[in-house]
Protein backbone atom coordinates (compact mmCIF):
# COMPACT_ATOMS: atom_id res chain seq x y z
CA UNK A 1 0.00 0.00 0.00
CA UNK A 2 1.16 3.52 -0.68
CA UNK A 3 1.31 6.33 1.87
CA UNK A 4 -1.12 9.15 1.14
CA UNK A 5 -0.72 12.63 2.64
CA UNK A 6 -3.31 15.22 1.67
CA UNK A 7 -3.56 18.87 2.67
CA UNK A 8 -6.95 19.97 3.95
CA UNK A 9 -7.80 23.61 4.62
CA UNK A 10 -10.10 24.05 7.59
CA UNK A 11 -12.83 26.58 7.00
CA UNK A 12 -12.26 28.98 9.87
CA UNK A 13 -11.23 32.61 9.71
CA UNK A 14 -10.14 33.87 13.11
CA UNK A 15 -10.89 37.53 13.77
CA UNK A 16 -8.44 38.65 16.45
CA UNK A 17 -6.41 41.68 17.28
CA UNK A 18 -3.30 40.69 19.20
CA UNK A 19 -0.79 37.86 18.78
CA UNK A 20 -0.10 35.46 21.62
CA UNK A 21 3.38 36.18 22.89
CA UNK A 22 5.69 33.73 24.61
CA UNK A 23 5.94 34.63 28.26
CA UNK A 24 9.31 34.92 29.96
CA UNK A 25 9.01 33.80 33.56
CA UNK A 26 11.26 34.55 36.50
CA UNK A 27 10.64 31.03 37.84
CA UNK A 28 13.51 28.53 37.70
CA UNK A 29 11.13 26.02 36.13
CA UNK A 30 7.50 26.25 35.05
CA UNK A 31 4.67 24.38 33.37
CA UNK A 32 1.31 25.78 32.24
CA UNK A 33 -1.47 23.72 30.67
CA UNK A 34 -5.01 24.52 29.56
CA UNK A 35 -6.85 21.65 31.21
CA UNK A 36 -9.98 22.15 29.11
CA UNK A 37 -8.22 21.35 25.84
CA UNK A 38 -5.03 19.68 27.11
CA UNK A 39 -2.91 22.34 25.38
CA UNK A 40 0.48 23.01 26.96
CA UNK A 41 0.89 26.80 26.96
CA UNK A 42 4.35 27.10 28.48
CA UNK A 43 7.26 24.89 29.50
CA UNK A 44 10.51 25.91 31.15
CA UNK A 45 12.74 23.06 32.31
CA UNK A 46 9.45 21.27 32.97
CA UNK A 47 11.01 17.80 33.08
CA UNK A 48 13.89 18.60 35.43
CA UNK A 49 13.57 16.73 38.77
CA UNK A 50 13.72 19.48 41.40
CA UNK A 51 13.04 19.75 45.13
CA UNK A 52 9.26 20.28 45.31
CA UNK A 53 9.02 21.31 48.97
CA UNK A 54 5.40 21.23 50.22
CA UNK A 55 4.02 21.03 46.68
CA UNK A 56 4.70 17.28 46.91
CA UNK A 57 1.99 17.10 49.59
CA UNK A 58 -0.33 16.77 46.58
CA UNK A 59 0.89 13.19 46.23
CA UNK A 60 0.09 12.49 49.87
CA UNK A 61 -3.39 13.88 49.29
CA UNK A 62 -3.75 11.79 46.12
CA UNK A 63 -3.02 8.66 48.14
CA UNK A 64 -5.55 9.69 50.76
CA UNK A 65 -8.21 10.53 48.16
CA UNK A 66 -7.68 7.13 46.55
CA UNK A 67 -8.14 5.47 49.95
CA UNK A 68 -11.40 7.39 50.36
CA UNK A 69 -12.58 6.38 46.91
CA UNK A 70 -11.76 2.72 47.58
CA UNK A 71 -13.61 2.74 50.90
CA UNK A 72 -10.50 1.97 52.96
CA UNK A 73 -11.20 5.09 55.04
CA UNK A 74 -13.99 7.63 55.35
CA UNK A 75 -13.91 11.33 56.13
CA UNK A 76 -14.82 10.43 59.71
CA UNK A 77 -12.03 7.88 60.17
CA UNK A 78 -9.72 8.89 63.02
CA UNK A 79 -5.94 8.42 62.96
CA UNK A 80 -3.56 8.32 65.92
CA UNK A 81 -0.75 10.85 66.25
CA UNK A 82 2.70 9.38 66.83
CA UNK A 83 5.55 11.10 68.66
CA UNK A 84 7.34 11.28 65.31
CA UNK A 85 4.41 13.17 63.80
CA UNK A 86 4.07 15.46 66.80
CA UNK A 87 7.77 16.38 66.63
CA UNK A 88 7.71 17.44 62.97
CA UNK A 89 9.05 20.93 62.45
CA UNK A 90 8.13 23.56 59.90
CA UNK A 91 4.47 24.29 59.25
CA UNK A 92 2.16 22.17 61.39
CA UNK A 93 -1.36 21.62 62.73
CA UNK A 94 0.12 21.59 66.25
CA UNK A 95 -0.98 18.01 66.82
CA UNK A 96 0.01 16.02 69.91
CA UNK A 97 -0.12 12.34 70.89
CA UNK A 98 -3.49 12.64 72.62
CA UNK A 99 -5.22 13.87 69.45
CA UNK A 100 -7.25 11.66 67.13
CA UNK A 101 -7.94 13.90 64.12
CA UNK A 102 -10.40 12.76 61.44
CA UNK A 103 -9.41 12.26 57.83
CA UNK A 104 -11.35 15.40 56.89
CA UNK A 105 -9.50 17.46 59.51
CA UNK A 106 -6.19 16.13 58.22
CA UNK A 107 -7.09 17.06 54.64
CA UNK A 108 -7.83 20.62 55.74
CA UNK A 109 -4.68 20.66 57.86
CA UNK A 110 -2.54 19.65 54.87
CA UNK A 111 -4.23 21.91 52.32
CA UNK A 112 -4.70 25.08 54.38
CA UNK A 113 -2.05 24.83 57.08
CA UNK A 114 0.50 22.79 55.08
CA UNK A 115 0.86 20.61 58.17
CA UNK A 116 3.93 18.42 58.09
CA UNK A 117 2.63 16.63 61.18
CA UNK A 118 -0.67 15.94 59.42
CA UNK A 119 1.18 14.37 56.49
CA UNK A 120 3.06 11.98 58.77
CA UNK A 121 -0.21 11.04 60.50
CA UNK A 122 -1.74 10.21 57.10
CA UNK A 123 1.36 8.27 56.01
CA UNK A 124 1.43 6.18 59.18
CA UNK A 125 -2.33 5.71 59.14
CA UNK A 126 -2.34 4.35 55.59
CA UNK A 127 0.95 2.45 55.47
CA UNK A 128 2.14 1.91 59.03
CA UNK A 129 5.36 3.90 58.61
CA UNK A 130 6.36 6.94 56.57
CA UNK A 131 9.06 4.93 54.79
CA UNK A 132 6.49 2.36 53.68
CA UNK A 133 4.22 5.19 52.56
CA UNK A 134 7.04 6.71 50.49
CA UNK A 135 7.49 3.36 48.73
CA UNK A 136 3.75 3.25 48.05
CA UNK A 137 3.85 6.78 46.63
CA UNK A 138 6.76 5.95 44.34
CA UNK A 139 4.98 2.87 43.01
CA UNK A 140 1.84 4.91 42.42
CA UNK A 141 3.81 7.71 40.74
CA UNK A 142 5.29 5.18 38.31
CA UNK A 143 1.82 3.78 37.55
CA UNK A 144 0.53 7.31 36.90
CA UNK A 145 3.38 8.06 34.48
CA UNK A 146 5.12 10.61 36.71
CA UNK A 147 8.55 9.91 35.28
CA UNK A 148 10.40 12.74 37.04
CA UNK A 149 9.23 11.84 40.55
CA UNK A 150 11.07 10.12 43.42
CA UNK A 151 9.67 10.67 46.91
CA UNK A 152 11.38 10.10 50.24
CA UNK A 153 8.70 11.38 52.63
CA UNK A 154 5.08 12.52 52.88
CA UNK A 155 5.61 16.22 53.56
CA UNK A 156 8.26 17.53 51.19
CA UNK A 157 10.80 17.83 54.01
CA UNK A 158 14.23 18.47 52.42
CA UNK A 159 15.87 15.25 51.25
CA UNK A 160 18.27 14.71 48.32
CA UNK A 161 16.10 11.79 47.17
CA UNK A 162 12.89 13.84 47.16
CA UNK A 163 12.34 15.25 43.68
CA UNK A 164 9.50 16.07 41.28
CA UNK A 165 9.36 17.72 37.87
CA UNK A 166 7.03 20.62 37.20
CA UNK A 167 5.30 18.56 34.53
CA UNK A 168 4.65 15.78 37.04
CA UNK A 169 3.21 18.28 39.52
CA UNK A 170 0.98 19.67 36.77
CA UNK A 171 -0.20 16.19 35.80
CA UNK A 172 -0.85 15.35 39.45
CA UNK A 173 -2.80 18.56 40.02
CA UNK A 174 -4.87 17.88 36.90
CA UNK A 175 -5.63 14.41 38.23
CA UNK A 176 -6.80 15.75 41.59
CA UNK A 177 -9.13 18.18 39.82
CA UNK A 178 -10.63 15.72 37.35
CA UNK A 179 -10.60 12.47 39.33
CA UNK A 180 -11.63 13.78 42.74
CA UNK A 181 -14.04 16.71 42.21
CA UNK A 182 -15.81 15.83 45.46
CA UNK A 183 -12.65 16.71 47.41
CA UNK A 184 -11.22 19.48 45.25
CA UNK A 185 -13.22 22.14 47.10
CA UNK A 186 -10.91 21.79 50.10
CA UNK A 187 -8.15 23.47 48.08
CA UNK A 188 -10.16 26.69 47.92
CA UNK A 189 -10.54 27.02 51.70
CA UNK A 190 -9.04 30.33 52.80
CA UNK A 191 -8.67 29.47 56.49
CA UNK A 192 -8.89 26.62 58.96
CA UNK A 193 -8.33 26.94 62.70
CA UNK A 194 -8.23 23.37 63.96
CA UNK A 195 -9.24 23.18 67.62
CA UNK A 196 -8.46 26.92 67.71
CA UNK A 197 -4.75 26.15 68.02
CA UNK A 198 -2.40 28.88 66.80
CA UNK A 199 -5.25 30.87 65.19
CA UNK A 200 -2.72 33.26 63.65
CA UNK A 201 -1.58 30.31 61.50
CA UNK A 202 -5.06 29.54 60.12
CA UNK A 203 -4.77 31.18 56.70
CA UNK A 204 -4.16 29.45 53.37
CA UNK A 205 -0.81 30.43 51.87
CA UNK A 206 -2.13 30.47 48.28
CA UNK A 207 -1.83 34.17 47.34
CA UNK A 208 -4.38 34.05 44.51
CA UNK A 209 -7.49 32.83 46.30
CA UNK A 210 -8.78 36.30 47.23
CA UNK A 211 -8.02 38.08 43.94
CA UNK A 212 -11.23 37.28 42.08
CA UNK A 213 -9.42 35.81 39.05
CA UNK A 214 -10.92 32.33 39.29
CA UNK A 215 -8.09 30.79 41.33
CA UNK A 216 -9.38 27.93 43.50
CA UNK A 217 -6.35 25.80 44.54
CA UNK A 218 -3.89 23.97 44.92
CA UNK A 219 -0.63 24.10 46.99
CA UNK A 220 2.30 26.36 47.81
CA UNK A 221 5.80 25.23 48.72
CA UNK A 222 8.97 26.72 50.14
CA UNK A 223 12.36 25.59 51.38
CA UNK A 224 15.72 27.33 51.18
CA UNK A 225 16.81 24.81 48.52
CA UNK A 226 13.62 24.91 46.43
CA UNK A 227 12.79 28.59 46.75
CA UNK A 228 9.16 29.66 46.58
CA UNK A 229 6.79 27.62 44.44
CA UNK A 230 3.12 27.19 43.67
CA UNK A 231 0.94 24.61 41.98
CA UNK A 232 -2.20 26.53 41.08
CA UNK A 233 -5.40 26.33 39.09
CA UNK A 234 -7.90 28.91 37.90
CA UNK A 235 -11.25 28.70 36.16
CA UNK A 236 -12.66 31.48 33.99
CA UNK A 237 -15.78 30.75 31.97
CA UNK A 238 -15.44 27.26 30.53
CA UNK A 239 -11.64 27.27 30.57
CA UNK A 240 -9.46 25.94 33.38
CA UNK A 241 -5.70 26.25 33.54
CA UNK A 242 -3.18 24.49 35.77
CA UNK A 243 0.23 26.05 36.37
CA UNK A 244 3.37 25.15 38.31
CA UNK A 245 6.17 27.53 39.29
CA UNK A 246 9.27 26.98 41.40
CA UNK A 247 12.54 28.66 42.32
CA UNK A 248 11.17 32.15 42.98
CA UNK A 249 12.94 34.36 45.51
CA UNK A 250 10.15 35.58 47.80
CA UNK A 251 6.47 35.28 48.63
CA UNK A 252 5.83 38.53 46.77
CA UNK A 253 7.60 37.37 43.64
CA UNK A 254 5.64 34.10 43.77
CA UNK A 255 2.34 35.98 44.10
CA UNK A 256 3.17 38.46 41.33
CA UNK A 257 4.43 35.80 38.92
CA UNK A 258 1.48 33.49 39.52
CA UNK A 259 -1.06 36.27 38.90
CA UNK A 260 0.81 37.36 35.77
CA UNK A 261 0.75 33.83 34.35
CA UNK A 262 -2.97 33.39 35.03
CA UNK A 263 -3.79 36.66 33.25
CA UNK A 264 -1.51 35.78 30.33
CA UNK A 265 -3.01 32.31 29.89
CA UNK A 266 -6.58 33.63 29.73
CA UNK A 267 -5.92 36.78 27.68
CA UNK A 268 -3.49 35.55 25.02
CA UNK A 269 -5.43 32.48 23.89
CA UNK A 270 -8.97 31.81 22.67
CA UNK A 271 -10.82 28.52 22.33
CA UNK A 272 -12.36 27.94 18.90
CA UNK A 273 -14.15 25.10 17.17
CA UNK A 274 -12.15 24.59 13.98
CA UNK A 275 -13.88 21.50 12.54
CA UNK A 276 -17.49 20.46 13.03
CA UNK A 277 -18.47 16.87 13.73
CA UNK A 278 -19.10 14.97 10.50
CA UNK A 279 -17.22 17.39 8.23
CA UNK A 280 -15.70 15.40 5.32
CA UNK A 281 -12.05 16.46 5.11
CA UNK A 282 -10.92 14.02 2.42
CA UNK A 283 -12.02 11.10 0.27
CA UNK A 284 -9.82 8.02 0.54
CA UNK A 285 -9.74 5.27 -2.12
CA UNK A 286 -10.94 1.81 -1.02
CA UNK A 287 -9.35 -1.50 -2.01
CA UNK A 288 -11.69 -4.36 -2.93
CA UNK A 289 -14.76 -2.58 -1.59
CA UNK A 290 -18.37 -2.24 -2.61
CA UNK A 291 -17.57 1.48 -3.02
CA UNK A 292 -14.46 3.00 -4.53
CA UNK A 293 -13.90 5.63 -1.85
CA UNK A 294 -14.94 6.67 1.63
CA UNK A 295 -15.16 10.03 3.38
CA UNK A 296 -12.82 10.85 6.27
CA UNK A 297 -14.54 12.79 9.06
CA UNK A 298 -14.02 13.79 12.69
CA UNK A 299 -16.32 12.01 15.13
CA UNK A 300 -16.86 15.11 17.29
CA UNK A 301 -16.25 18.84 17.10
CA UNK A 302 -12.55 19.73 17.16
CA UNK A 303 -11.93 22.58 19.57
CA UNK A 304 -8.47 24.14 19.77
CA UNK A 305 -6.83 26.76 21.89
CA UNK A 306 -5.54 29.33 19.42
CA UNK A 307 -3.11 32.21 19.92
CA UNK A 308 -5.14 35.40 19.95
CA UNK A 309 -4.08 36.39 16.44
CA UNK A 310 -3.98 33.82 13.68
CA UNK A 311 -4.81 35.63 10.45
CA UNK A 312 -6.37 33.59 7.65
CA UNK A 313 -7.31 29.94 7.44
CA UNK A 314 -5.97 27.22 9.70
CA UNK A 315 -4.66 24.33 7.64
CA UNK A 316 -3.91 20.77 8.58
CA UNK A 317 -2.64 17.58 7.00
CA UNK A 318 -4.99 14.64 6.49
CA UNK A 319 -2.79 11.59 6.87
CA UNK A 320 -3.76 7.98 6.10
CA UNK A 321 -2.22 4.88 4.60
CA UNK A 322 -4.14 3.95 1.52
CA UNK A 323 -5.91 2.67 -0.34
CA UNK A 324 -7.99 1.51 2.61
CA UNK A 325 -8.87 -2.16 2.58
CA UNK A 326 -12.52 -3.23 2.77
CA UNK A 327 -14.51 -4.07 4.78
CA UNK A 328 -14.63 -0.74 6.65
CA UNK A 329 -17.11 0.08 9.40
CA UNK A 330 -18.67 3.50 9.89
CA UNK A 331 -16.78 5.25 12.69
CA UNK A 332 -13.66 3.11 12.22
CA UNK A 333 -10.41 5.05 12.65
CA UNK A 334 -8.73 5.29 9.27
CA UNK A 335 -6.41 8.30 9.53
CA UNK A 336 -5.44 11.44 11.39
CA UNK A 337 -5.81 15.19 11.04
CA UNK A 338 -2.56 16.92 12.01
CA UNK A 339 -2.74 20.63 12.85
CA UNK A 340 0.40 22.63 13.60
CA UNK A 341 0.49 26.27 14.63
CA UNK A 342 3.62 28.31 15.33
CA UNK A 343 4.72 28.19 18.97
CA UNK A 344 1.95 25.72 19.81
CA UNK A 345 2.09 21.94 20.26
CA UNK A 346 1.02 19.80 17.32
CA UNK A 347 -2.57 18.57 17.53
CA UNK A 348 -3.49 15.13 16.18
CA UNK A 349 -7.15 14.18 15.81
CA UNK A 350 -8.50 10.79 14.73
CA UNK A 351 -10.33 10.63 11.40
CA UNK A 352 -12.99 7.97 10.94
CA UNK A 353 -14.95 6.51 8.06
CA UNK A 354 -18.22 8.30 7.35
CA UNK A 355 -20.00 5.06 6.32
CA UNK A 356 -19.82 1.28 6.07
CA UNK A 357 -18.05 -0.14 3.05
CA UNK A 358 -18.55 -3.88 2.57
CA UNK A 359 -16.07 -6.11 0.83
CA UNK A 360 -16.93 -6.06 -2.86
CA UNK A 361 -18.40 -8.84 -4.94
CA UNK A 362 -17.02 -10.23 -8.19
CA UNK A 363 -17.41 -7.03 -10.22
CA UNK A 364 -15.59 -4.70 -7.77
CA UNK A 365 -12.79 -7.26 -7.39
CA UNK A 366 -12.41 -7.52 -11.18
CA UNK A 367 -12.42 -3.73 -11.43
CA UNK A 368 -9.73 -3.46 -8.75
CA UNK A 369 -7.64 -6.17 -10.39
CA UNK A 370 -7.90 -4.35 -13.72
CA UNK A 371 -6.71 -1.10 -12.14
CA UNK A 372 -3.73 -2.87 -10.56
CA UNK A 373 -2.86 -4.62 -13.83
CA UNK A 374 -3.12 -1.34 -15.74
CA UNK A 375 -0.88 0.38 -13.21
CA UNK A 376 1.72 -2.40 -13.51
CA UNK A 377 1.68 -2.23 -17.32
CA UNK A 378 1.93 1.55 -17.27
CA UNK A 379 4.83 1.36 -14.82
CA UNK A 380 6.71 -1.19 -16.95
CA UNK A 381 6.16 0.85 -20.10
CA UNK A 382 7.51 3.96 -18.36
CA UNK A 383 10.63 2.06 -17.24
CA UNK A 384 11.16 0.77 -20.79
CA UNK A 385 11.17 4.35 -22.09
Amino acid sequence: MRFARLLATLALILAATLPARALETRAKAAYVVDLTTGTVLMEKDADAPLPPASMSKLMTLNMLFEALRDGRVTLDTRFRVSTRAKNMGGSTMFLNETDRPTVEELIKGIVVLSGNDACVVVAEGLAGTEDAFARMMNERATALGLTGTTLANSSGWPNPNHRMSMRDLGLLASRLITEFPEYYGYFGMEEFAWDNRAPQNRFNRNPLLKLGIGADGLKTGHTSEAGYGLVGSALQGTRRIVFVLTGLTSEKERADEAERIVNWAFRQFVQKTVVKEGTVLAQAPVWMGSEEQVGLVVSEDVSLLIPALVQGDISGDVVYRGPLEAPIAAGQKVGELVIALKDMPETRVALVSDRDVARGGLLPRMRTAARVLFAMIAGNAKEAL
